[in-house]
């Protein structure tokens, strides 16, 4: 049987009864556990200052960093989990999702903590962030963190509404409990070097992502890639489609016969209305950063950077894969 660590609430139990004056054993017997570990909690954990506090915060915090630590060590002393860690890490994963596949993959434990804290302890703390000699700097490997979107101009944005398009505001509930397969966002990822863009089109529910290359932002190159994209799945999976008010997305009626799907439009500016986007752009940034030219980008490289998405365990999907999900759900299966 698996040791169980303490958990912040058992802590607290650990101090109330201690105030009570509650012996070991009683508070062992209370909270399930051995009076052994309880003991070797209290006493490695208690203020040497006359009064011998026990703050189950700062016991939590110390077992939690411990554990980290511990965790980095493995990771330095085990060349099989290190090389899982950062070859995963290259592609894109997270280390939430290492960890959350550790066990399945490699049948290796390891916290997300513990692999946060050996990628930086690659690097000085001094303040200087150099690399230490022999290291490798894995941070850009890292998911970078959002920046607020500015506010400017959002009055501005009501006054150049595109006439009566299908507003997000008449869209399904279901669309937004995200239970069902079939309901799909697209949006376009530009370039200031060429006219040529990407265009990705995911489902909301599975997270499975389709990108195409785009040569300009015409409604007849948007319809057509659209149209690539989700002409191959069956109608029952193809419900609904939100997009933005882009004028290459005005096509909206056309694309709706050709494909028999409803197209409703997020308001202007609102990119949370279309969460699923926001953060799909940010993971193919990853692979084609800012002020890359799409029109030197091969479809094979496109191709490459989808399977990598779309092979990437989820936290909110169990940690199953979108290519899992959707088959699961569908019995589409999209690898051969």
């Amino acid at each position: 049987m698996n040791y169980q660590q303490l958990s912040i609430e058992e802590r607290e139990k650990i101090q109330l009864m201690l105030w009570q004056k509650q012996s070991v054993r009683t508070i062992a017997k209370e909270l399930d556990r051995s009076p052994s570990s309880i003991s070797r909690e209290v006493n490695k954990n208690r203020r040497s200052d006359g009064k011998r506090l026990y703050i189950p915060r700062t016991a939590h915090e110390r077992a939690i960093i411990k554990r980290s630590s511990r965790g980095e060590r493995r990771m330095v002393q085990n060349s099989r989990l290190r090389d899982y860690v950062i070859n995963h890490l290259k592609l894109g994963w997270s280390p939430e999702q290492i960890a959350g596949k550790a066990e399945g993959l490699i049948g290796i434990k390891i916290s997300y903590e513990a692999i946060y804290q050996y990628i930086y302890a690659q690097v000085h703390r001094d303040g200087n962030g150099y690399i230490r000699p022999g290291c490798e700097d894995l941070r850009p490997y890292l998911a970078r963190r959002k920046k607020r979107r500015s506010q400017k101009g959002l009055r501005a944005s009501y006054r150049i509404e595109k006439g009566p398009l299908p507003s997000i505001d008449s869209r399904p509930l279901e669309v937004e409990k995200r239970e069902i397969v079939g309901h799909w966002e697209d949006d376009l990822i530009v370039s200031k070097a060429s006219k040529h863009a990407l265009k990705t089109v995911n489902e909301r529910k599975s997270g499975l992502v389709f990108i195409e290359k785009v040569r300009d932002k015409t409604i007849s190159e948007s319809n057509r890639t659209v149209i690539k994209c989700l002409n191959h799945i069956p109608s029952e999976h193809r419900k609904t489609l939100t997009r933005d008010r882009g004028s290459e997305n005005l096509g909206h009626i056309d694309l709706g016969k050709s494909l028999d799907i409803q197209c409703y439009f997020a308001h202007a500016y609102h990119s949370w209305e279309r969460g699923s986007n926001e953060n799909l752009n940010g993971l193919i940034r990853r692979f084609l950063p800012k002020g890359t030219d799409f029109r030197t980008v091969s479809e094979e490289q496109i191709k490459h950077i989808e399977y990598l998405i779309n092979s990437r365990p989820r936290k909110r999907l169990g940690w199953k894969t979108p290519y899992e999900v959707f088959y699961e759900m569908t019995g589409v299966a999209l690898l051969t």
